[in-house]
C-alpha cells in the first residue's frame, strides 16, 4: 500500500516521541538512524538525564518497524553509557555527552545595572548570586506546605465534577468571600464578595488598569517618585506616560499631583515603595479630595500586613470607595509563585474590569483559588502571618544592625514595616556601580536610582525577609568592602 496516501491513517509510521518518522529511512539503516536520533536528543537537551525512553515494543509499533531495531538502538546507547535499563522502570537516560553542541552554548552576560531595560528583572533573577537581597520577596522557606496540602486535599475531597470546568472570570465565589473577609479584618475595607475580582497578581491588575485607561483615551498615570521601576515599566509598555510626583517624609506631595494635571495616580500609601514612609493624615485627606473632584487612585497595598513597630494604617479604599481602585495579592503573604491577587474597583467600573479579565485569560485557575480560600477561612493564613512576622522582625533587626555597624555613613529608611530596608548614601556614591560591584561579589541588590525619575540621594534597596541573619550580615560586610578604598602600597 502507498504510504504517502494521506487518507490511510492506519498505516502511519510516525511517533510522537521526538517526532520520529521512519518513512524515508533505508531498510538497512534503521538502527543507525534511530540510535543517532536519540543520541542527538540527549545531546541537545530534549532528553535530559532522568528521562525515560518509550518501551521497545511501543516504539516499534508506532514506527512500524521491527522491535529488534529498537532493541539494537537502545543497546548501542547503553554501551555508550548514555542510557541504562532499569527493569520495570524502563530505559532511563543516565548521561549526556561531555560537550554540548555549539548551538546550545550560552554565554552569561551580567545585567546592565546602569541602564535597566524592560528585561532587567528577568536578567537579574537569572544572575547567579550567593546572597539575594531582591526586595519584595517573603520568607519562601517558610511557605506552609503542610497546611497548603491539607487545604488542597480538603478541597479535592468535596469538589463537584462541574468545578473542573471553566469558572467565573472574576474568580471563584469561595475565594472572593475569603478575600472580602480578609480585607474587612486586616485593611478596614467593607467590600461585598461580588465587588472583588481575582487576578494574577498586582502586575496583571496594572495591565488591566492600563487597558481600561487606553480604551478611554487616557494617556498618563502619575506615579510616586521614588517609586517602583517594575510598576512604571508595566504602564510604559502600554504606551502610558508616567509623570513623577515627589515623595518626601510625609508621602506623596499632593499639591504637585494637582499641578501635574494627571487624571490617575498610582500610590503605595500604607508603606511606600521603596522608602517605607506612610502617607500622613493631611495629605491623605488632600489626596481623597483630589479623587472626589474626579481623579482616580490606584492603591497598591502590596505589603501592608507586614507591620512591626508602628500602628496600622487604614487603606484609602476604606475611606472612599467611589474613586479608589484597590489592589493586593498573596505574593508578599505567601509566595509570588501562586500568582493570585485581587482588585476591588469602583462599583461603576466593576463590569468593565471583569470584561477585561475575561478577555485576558478567562479567569485564574480555580484549584489554587479554592485551596487559598480554604487556607484563609481555616485560620491557617493568619497563623502563617504571625509566624513569619517573628522571623521577619529578627531578620530586619539583623540587617539594621549590620548597616549601622559596617555602613555608618548610610541612613536607614522604612524599618517599621515591610520586607525590605532602603539605605541612602552621601551624594558622591554611584549606587548603580555599587550594585554592579556587589553582584560581581555574589550579592544581589537594587540600586535606589532604578526607582527614581527625579534626582534623589543614591542608595540601595535591600530585601531581608528571605535571608538568614548570618547571610544578611555577610552581605553588608561585603558591600562595606566595596565602599572602602584599598590601602595604597
Amino acid at each position: 500500500m502507498d504510504r504517502s496516501n494521506d487518507g490511510d491513517f492506519s498505516r502511519s509510521n510516525g511517533a510522537d516521541f521526538l517526532q520520529l518518522n521512519a518513512a524515508d529511512v533505508p531498510a538497512g539503516g534503521l538502527a543507525d538512524w534511530l540510535t543517532d536520533q536519540v543520541r542527538t536528543a540527549i545531546s541537545d537537551g530534549r532528553l535530559p538525564i532522568g528521562s525515560r525512553l518509550p518501551a521497545t515494543r511501543q516504539l516499534a509499533t508506532e514506527l512500524r518497524i521491527s522491535r529488534g531495531v529498537v532493541t539494537e538502538a537502545y543497546q548501542r546507547l547503553t554501551e555508550e553509557g548514555q542510557v541504562s535499563g532499569r527493569g520495570r522502570a524502563g530505559t532511563i537516560v543516565v548521561a549526556a555527552p561531555a560537550v554540548a553542541p555549539a548551538a546550545r552554548a550560552r554565554s552569561y552576560e551580567p545585567p546592565q545595572m546602569t541602564a535597566p531595560g524592560l528585561d532587567i528583572f528577568v536578567e537579574l533573577r537569572a544572575a547567579p548570586a550567593h546572597i539575594d537581597l531582591t526586595p519584595g520577596v517573603p520568607d519562601l522557606a517558610s511557605f506552609p506546605r503542610a497546611a497548603w496540602l491539607r487545604s488542597e486535599r480538603a478541597v479535592l475531597n468535596d469538589l463537584e465534577p462541574a468545578a473542573f470546568g471553566y469558572g467565573d472570570p472574576s474568580g471563584t465565589p469561595a475565594l472572593r468571600r475569603a478575600v472580602s473577609a480578609w480585607l474587612a479584618r486586616y485593611r478596614g475595607i467593607t467590600a461585598h464578595p461580588d465587588e472583588v475580582i481575582i487576578v494574577a497578581g498586582v502586575s496583571q491588575a496594572i495591565a488591566l488598569l492600563a487597558q481600561f485607561l487606553t480604551e478611554r483615551g487616557i494617556g498618563e498615570v502619575a506615579v510616586e517618585d521614588p517609586g517602583s521601576l517594575g510598576s512604571r515599566q508595566h504602564l510604559q509598555e502600554w504606551q502610558l506616560r508616567t509623570p513623577p510626583i515627589p515623595v518626601d517624609s510625609g508621602g506623596l506631595q499632593v499639591d504637585v499631583l494637582r499641578k501635574s494635571g494627571a487624571p490617575v495616580v498610582m500610590v503605595t500609601p500604607a508603606h511606600h515603595f521603596p522608602t517605607g514612609v506612610v502617607l500622613e493624615g493631611e495629605r491623605r485627606r488632600d489626596l481623597l479630595q483630589w479623587a472626589a473632584e474626579g481623579g482616580l487612585i490606584f492603591e497598591d497595598d502590596y505589603d501592608a500586613e507586614h507591620r512591626y513597630d508602628r500602628p496600622p494604617v487604614p487603606a484609602l479604599r476604606s475611606m472612599q470607595a467611589e474613586q479608589v481602585l484597590y489592589a493586593g495579592s498573596v505574593s508578599k503573604l505567601l509566595a509570588p509563585a501562586l500568582r493570585i491577587g485581587w482588585i476591588v474597583p469602583p462599583a461603576q467600573h466593576r463590569d468593565d474590569f471583569i470584561a477585561l479579565k475575561r478577555r485576558a485569560d478567562l479567569g485564574n485557575a480555580s484549584l489554587p483559588q479554592l485551596t487559598l480560600a480554604h487556607l484563609m477561612e481555616s485560620g491557617e493564613l493568619e497563623r502563617q502571618l504571625r509566624y513569619v512576622h517573628r522571623r521577619h522582625r529578627t531578620r530586619r533587626d539583623a540587617l539594621a544592625t549590620a548597616v549601622a555597624t559596617y555602613l555608618p555613613t548610610a541612613t536607614i529608611h522604612g524599618a517599621a514595616a515591610g520586607l525590605h530596608l532602603t539605605i541612602t548614601f552621601p551624594p558622591d556614591i554611584d549606587d548603580k556601580a555599587l550594585a554592579a560591584a556587589a553582584l560581581s561579589k555574589g550579592i544581589k541588590v537594587h540600586p535606589l536610582s532604578w526607582h527614581c525619575q527625579l534626582p534623589h540621594a543614591p542608595g540601595l534597596v535591600l530585601g531581608y525577609a528571605a535571608r538568614t541573619p548570618t547571610a544578611l550580615t555577610e552581605a553588608i560586610q561585603t558591600i562595606a568592602t566595596l565602599l572602602t578604598p584599598s590601602p595604597t602600597t
